[in-house]
């Protein structure tokens, strides 16, 4: 267990990507203790790597709608996945662990919770040779494998004011019992909420002023 406390943010409603991308760094800013969001999306989209670049990847996006993620990585298609973020302030313990600890512990809770699936996952032990720029054709270390295909992978971001993951779960539909099953993995004490009118006033500032400009997306 890495948390003694954990809010969850179940969130029911779909937001477009920018907007998605807004709550969790407003999360990141306001959270005073670790919070897990899982939230869907308006329709399909891809996200980005904040050192991505757009001519890279505008061509293979289709009719998705695209967005420049503030964590790093590569390409992630969006839609059908399970989509999540983990954020700690950085007054948690658990912050002073290296990103590649906080990796394996929130892809071992994963897989943790997809035995409930009765699926067998397994934590690569080493990167794989890069073929592209799509996130899941590149398994690193801690990614989850089912025989050998990538099915869960994530991407982070450190700053003076706490921590944040970004994660997708591509396995299709997943049941219901299995976000509190992801949740339980961490902590022993959940607590279910809203996202704070506060926070969703801040994201609508970040989407208007950010994620969902040209200059943010086009950045260099």
């Amino acid at each position: 267990m890495w948390f003694d406390r954990l809010i969850v943010y179940d969130d029911p409603t779909p937001a477009g990507a920018a907007m998605n991308m807004a709550i969790d760094e407003a999360l990141l800013e306001i959270s005073a203790n670790p919070a897990l969001r899982f939230y869907s999306w308006t329709r399909p989209a891809l996200s980005f790597g904040y050192f991505g670049k757009f001519a890279e990847v505008s061509p293979g996006a289709g009719k998705r709608e695209v967005v420049r993620r503030w964590t790093g990585g590569g390409i992630v298609r969006h839609g059908d996945d399970l989509t999540y973020s983990l954020v700690m302030p950085a007054s948690h313990p658990a912050y002073a662990q290296s990103p590649a600890a906080i990796y394996a512990a929130l892809h071992s809770a994963v897989r943790e919770a997809l035995r409930s699936e009765n699926l067998e996952a397994e934590l690569a032990t080493t990167a794989a040779p890069k073929i592209s720029e799509a996130c899941f054709a590149n398994p690193v270390r801690h990614d989850l494998l089912i025989r050998g295909r990538k099915v869960a992978g994530a991407a982070q971001r450190r700053v003076r004011a706490g921590f944040l993951q970004q994660g997708s779960i591509q396995l299709g539909a997943l049941s219901s019992s299995f976000r509190e099953r992801f949740a339980c993995a961490l902590s022993p004490t959940i607590q279910l909420r809203e996202i704070p009118p506060a926070v969703r006033d801040r994201a609508t500032e970040l989407e208007k002023q950010k994620y969902a400009t040209d200059e943010w997306l086009r950045r260099c």
